[in-house]
């Protein structure tokens, strides 16, 4: 089926902004030299539901370059730009997506991917795997195995697995070490405010941010809000990360408790109706809200309408709700991922490493086929390790190795 996108003559625009993506992804450049000689993906189609934008797109023509036939969406109707979208369909690439889809259309864009009958299935956040357990079962009959990007996804993918509804095996590239421990923490920490103060022009220093959320996630947007000069406070069910938290130096309470006090919230939860309706009267006149978890559903944008008496768009990108009393409360891209939906999504030099592990990990996906269960799968320490020392490598920074008898010494028990 042919390429869908807003306007093909997007794609010179596309185009640069995926060149200016390759100058800093050592790690991608280098897997893609590999796939260009061994062609391991010839013949082989890879259905891809990702952020569609720069780096992304950088990862498809990666996979290409290995011989993949690629079918590629964007995983959220604000994330997709235009002309990487059109970039990556002057390349020979099958592309469904365009920004600021209909619901509908955005389904109809997931199932055009799969029409396909992928082999394998890079997704984010699930949406991909859930019509091939759902609408479309019929679509995955071809399918070997897949990869999941991010917290949301495994979530998804490991209540399928308890429930014995997972039919086909899953990589969990999210809890890979080289994925959750920097792109979570320090690229979702500084594509978070990226976005937020690309968006509002505000100053943060000096005003106080709920952070509702204290995974890796959380933590980098809870560091860097401090690091700008915020005060924090972080909301929490999970009493360890909760511990850790107030150990870190924040103020930890309940949101019925947070919600009178901040000038900022960002949820990053991965749950539903983490600020709702009882949250909204409480808060201060020109509170700015943003969600950084996959899901708009974090915010419940439904309850907030619901109650206000007024909304409109103070600028784009942020609509303004009118409350009874008077006070107005923003919120930022509609909901949706706040980084993507209002800025470029994480560094380049952070998505390097998580896209290094999804094409190494589909490469594993394809050499194992036949041999993994429907369940859902760590990512391989020596993947991890490859990735860490191809990025150092890139950075220019060397290590240390054990001598022999360092090596008997940790193997020794007396």
């Amino acid at each position: 089926m042919e390429s869908i996108v807003r306007d093909i003559g997007l794609a010179e625009s596309g185009r640069k902004k995926i060149e200016w993506a390759d100058n800093f992804m050592p790690v991608l450049n280098g897997i893609k030299k590999e796939y260009e000689k061994d062609k391991p993906f010839k013949g082989i189609k890879v259905a891809i539901s990702v952020h569609l934008e720069a780096k992304t797109a950088y990862l498809a023509l990666v996979l290409k370059a290995g011989g993949a036939q690629v079918h590629i969406t964007g995983s959220n109707p604000l994330s997709t730009q235009d002309d990487v979208a059109a970039a990556l369909a002057a390349e020979g690439l099958n592309v469904y997506a365009w920004h600021g889809s209909t619901p509908e259309e955005y389904r109809q864009h997931i199932q055009y991917t799969l029409s396909c009958k992928p082999e394998i299935v890079i997704d984010d956040g699930g949406d991909l795997i859930h019509m091939l357990h759902t609408q479309r079962e019929d679509l995955r009959v071809n399918v070997i195995g897949g990869c999941e990007e991010t917290t949301t996804g495994v979530l998804r993918l490991r209540a399928m697995e308890e429930k014995g509804d997972l039919k086909v095996p899953m990589l969990a590239v999210n809890n890979a070490y080289c994925k959750h421990l920097f792109d979570n923490r320090y690229g979702t920490g500084q594509s978070v405010w990226d976005g937020i103060m690309r968006t509002t022009n505000l100053q943060i220093n000096g005003k106080t941010v709920v952070v509702a959320g204290y995974g890796w996630c959380g933590k980098g947007v809870a560091a860097r809000a401090e690091g700008l000069g915020a005060r924090v406070i972080v909301c929490e069910v999970d009493p360890i990360r909760a511990l850790e938290a107030a150990m870190d130096g924040h103020s930890v309470m309940a949101m019925e408790k947070a919600a009178p006090l901040g000038d900022f919230f960002v949820t990053v939860t991965g749950c539903s109706g983490v600020i709702g309706k009882n949250h909204f009267p409480m808060m201060k006149d020109g509170a700015v809200l943003a969600n950084a978890g996959h899901f708009n559903v974090e915010i419940d944008v439904e309850s907030l309408e619901e109650i206000c008496t007024e909304k409109t768009i103070a600028k784009p990108n942020i609509d303004s709700y009118g409350m009874k009393d008077g006070k107005k409360i923003f919120l930022l891209g509609e909901g949706r991922l706040v980084n993507l939906a209002a800025g470029d999504g994480h560094p380049i030099e952070i998505m390097d490493m998580s896209f290094g592990i999804q094409a190494l990990a589909a490469k594993y996906v394809l050499e194992n086929r036949g041999k993994l269960l429907n369940k859902v799968y760590e990512i391989p320490a020596d993947i991890d390790r490859r990735v860490a020392l191809m990025k150092l490598k890139g950075m220019g920074i060397s290590l240390d190795s054990l001598s022999s008898e360092q090596v008997e010494y940790l193997h020794s028990w007396k």
